[in-house]
């Protein structure tokens, strides 16, 4: 490294909570070319993504992740039932969790803003724009924000 080089930076740890594997997809392939290291967790549902919090089952050593992108439509547990247990936990509560979904509903960011959601992200229609968006999410949380120091 020579002295005009950046400093490297921490990797990031991501819990993508999406059932939608086009989706997971996407976004992973978005995360690839991120300009700060990063890895990826997928569960495909919210029972899942509290095993996976909690470290239960085969979660055992799972890491604790620094932002979490929650989908709200899923199988099981929904989005807004996840992130109210999330943010009623005093474990998991100082994670950043940001709704990336395809609900426009009023009722749907009214809630996830309600349970203390970071941010509220409704899916773009079309690859290029789902990567742009995530490329965006990247820049601001992976290169601007500073996230609470794990545990």
């Amino acid at each position: 490294m020579t002295p005009a080089d950046p400093l490297p930076s921490p990797h990031i740890e991501i819990l993508l909570v999406e059932d939608s594997e086009p989706d997971v997809l996407l976004t992973q392939e978005a995360f690839a070319d991120a300009r700060v290291p990063n890895r990826v967790h997928v569960v495909g549902d919210g029972v899942e993504a509290l095993r996976f919090l909690r470290r239960e089952g085969e979660h055992r050593s799972a890491p604790r992740p620094d932002v979490i992108l929650l989908d709200i439509n899923m199988p099981r547990k929904n989005g807004l039932e996840v992130l109210a247990e999330i943010k009623a936990d005093p474990d998991l509560m100082t994670i950043p969790v940001v709704m990336l979904t395809t609900s426009q509903s009023d009722d749907d960011v009214r809630g996830s803003y309600a349970h203390h959601a970071s941010g509220y992200v409704v899916k773009p229609v079309g690859f290029d724009n789902f990567l742009q968006a995530i490329r965006a999410f990247e820049d601001f949380w992976m290169t601007y924000v500073r996230f609470p120091p794990r545990v």
